[in-house]
């Protein structure tokens, strides 16, 4: 269910604002991206898998926060990257 450490890896070199970075809201945003699109689709074909939902929506939120906190701290960073991540259509 979770991505594999490769792909995370991969997306941590797309994102990254500097050499080394894995903790900038950009960053950390994709990551949550990735793995709520796995929960996503895990829970699209097992509909009865309420503890996966959970996790699911912990993510979300934990997202939605980062987004809120980007958005409020550098506006022109925020769009970019809804606008690569494919957010908010």
């Amino acid at each position: 269910m979770a991505i594999s450490q490769e792909r995370k890896q991969e997306i941590m070199k797309e994102y990254a604002r500097h050499e080394g970075d894995t903790g900038s809201p950009e960053v950390q945003i994709a990551v949550l991206t990735a793995d709520i699109n796995e929960l996503n689709d895990h829970a699209q074909t097992h509909k009865k898998d309420f503890h996966s939902m959970r996790g699911l929506m912990k993510k979300i939120g934990h997202r939605r926060n980062l987004l809120a906190y980007l958005r409020n701290k550098d506006i022109a960073r925020y769009r970019e990257l809804i606008q690569r991540l494919g957010l908010r259509r």
